[in-house]
């Protein structure tokens, strides 16, 4: 599970006429074209109705906050953010405070500060434990976020907690609302609240687990011809890479093989299902383009000009095309899959998928938590920044190489080498937190490389992870030491920047922030 904090939703999705208190009236208005439909909310079954519908997605063994707050004296829900419950209670009182902290003082930086909040606790049974059992359990957490957010005068109004089916409240005793044994959930998308939501568009799109499973490593005989041919690519491709011309004929080799299979994938017939849409992607991408593709990307030169492909008709065969590239990073190359998973973090961000974007980053920054493009895209996207800053970032790099707008899609040639820029852009430059040392991925390669790297002025800045051996047991040889020295390929040269994120008001820049992973 992906623990991390996150914001969802805008701010702006609902009324609530007067404060909220157990088993009164709330109402929620959607508007749908042309008029306006209001939604009652009248009791906490409704209230655990609604949760799906406010963050877009059913959530799974996760604390979620929503924040209400007052507007021309009518009530409103805020902000929402999700932190997954930690497994020991001992860091309960770390995520309370974290979470509440989080959501309060993000939505005071956008002018919106709560009055006050509906907390949540969603987590299903362990085997040979009841859902009442979960709720008692979860008790103490219930009073931590009570304890947190009373501390910034914002009072929790309602605490549900959610397991196997049924609901309970931390804050209504009346049998008749909220019965010991818990009130059963209504089926999804029968409720009044469905339905209007589902007349203003809001959509439900599942778990987390599911959005996840697009993005995971494959676990089947597959990987293991996977990672033969990511051990038999890397022999050639880390040495080229290593060496100033080799690497700038693997970044164009790289790019139009991507674009060859974007096309590809552009052409298929559609299928029916999220399942069937990922196996025939899967189909269509061959073990020795995967491997030459995961090595290649993790140049960052090279992987900056991978990102330029995120809006129009390049943005949707891309995005399939990183979540392929994800589940082919398998086995002793989970690593790797930090460079597709930003870059499909970056193209769901910049297509307005910020639920798919936060979580395809949180995931890169646990297979490579120092992965700086991660970790600003991930704060950026949890703050609610414009994508447009990036984008502009992005087009600008495109143009200094006379590569227009639709390279990606009709193939043409990049005019330039990844390390060639247009002079002069004069706010569009990364950014690195003053006073803080950039962190690179630093290479391990062979010490003929290093000497050579050297020569040229330039030591690979690449930080290259080790597979993994058993306890006691000796470092693999052969292919094994290419797998090895592949991680080379994250190495850049001296002084290359960050792709930058820029706030929403100018000279607003995100810097790196701390977050929870899995």
């Amino acid at each position: 599970m992906t623990n991390h904090s996150e914001t969802t939703g805008s701010s702006e999705n609902g009324d609530i006429p007067g404060p909220v208190k157990p088993g009164r009236t709330a109402r929620t208005r959607y508007d749908g074209p042309g008029d306006e439909h209001q939604v009652t909310l009248r009791t906490p079954a409704e209230l655990a109705d609604a949760l799906p519908y406010l963050l877009g997605y059913r959530p799974e063994d996760s604390i979620v906050l929503v924040a209400l707050r007052d507007r021309d004296g009518r009530g409103r829900f805020g902000g929402r953010a999700r932190l997954g419950i930690p497994a020991n209670a001992d860091d309960w009182t770390g995520a309370a405070g974290q979470l509440v902290h989080g959501l309060v003082t993000g939505s005071e930086r956008r002018g919106v500060r709560p009055e006050q909040m509906v907390a949540y606790l969603c987590q299903e049974p362990a085997r040979g434990e009841t859902g009442r059992e979960v709720m008692e359990r979860l008790r103490p957490l219930a009073q931590k976020l009570r304890v947190e957010c009373g501390a910034l005068d914002v009072p929790v109004v309602e605490a549900l907690c959610i397991s196997a089916g049924r609901f309970w409240s931390y804050c209504c005793d009346e049998e008749a609302c909220c019965p010991a044994e818990g009130a059963p959930m209504g089926l999804p998308g029968t409720s009044v609240l469905a339905a209007a939501a589902t007349y203003a568009g809001i959509q439900v799109r599942g778990s987390l687990s599911e959005l996840r499973a697009r993005l995971l490593p494959r676990e089947n005989a597959a990987a293991l011809e996977q990672e033969a041919a990511l051990d038999a690519a890397a022999v050639t491709v880390v040495s080229r890479i290593l060496d100033d011309a080799g690497r700038s004929e693997v970044a164009e080799e790289t790019l139009d093989l991507a674009r060859r299979v974007m096309r590809r994938l552009a052409d298929a017939p559609p299928v029916s299902g999220v399942p069937a849409e990922d196996l025939r992607d899967d189909q269509l991408l061959g073990h020795d383009e995967a491997a030459a593709l995961i090595l290649g990307l993790q140049d960052r030169t090279t992987r900056d000009r991978a990102a330029e492909w995120m809006e129009g008709d390049e943005a949707g065969p891309a995005l399939r095309l990183w979540r392929a590239l994800a589940r082919r990073c398998v086995r002793s190359y989970g690593e790797h899959a930090a460079a597709p998973l930003t870059l499909a973090g970056w193209v769901a961000w910049s297509a307005g998928d910020e639920l798919e974007a936060r979580e395809a980053l949180a995931m890169a920054l646990g297979a490579d938590p120092d992965y700086l493009f991660a970790r600003l895209l991930h704060q950026a996207c949890n703050e609610g920044l414009d994508p447009e800053s990036v984008r502009r970032c992005l087009r600008a790099e495109r143009g200094g190489r006379g590569g227009g707008g639709g390279d990606a899609a009709d193939g043409g040639e990049q005019a330039d080498g990844p390390a060639q820029r247009r002079p002069a852009e004069p706010s569009s430059a990364p950014q690195v937190p003053p006073g803080r040392r950039r962190r690179t991925r630093s290479a391990v390669p062979a010490d003929g490389a290093r000497r050579r790297a050297r020569a040229q002025g330039r030591e690979p800045a690449g930080r290259i992870g080790r597979p993994r051996t058993p306890a006691g047991g000796e470092r693999p040889g052969g292919a094994r030491t290419a797998r090895t020295r592949s991680r080379a390929s994250g190495a850049e040269a001296t002084g290359r920047k960050e792709t930058c994120v820029e706030g929403a008001s100018a000279g607003e820049h995100a810097t790196e922030g701390s977050e929870e992973r899995a």
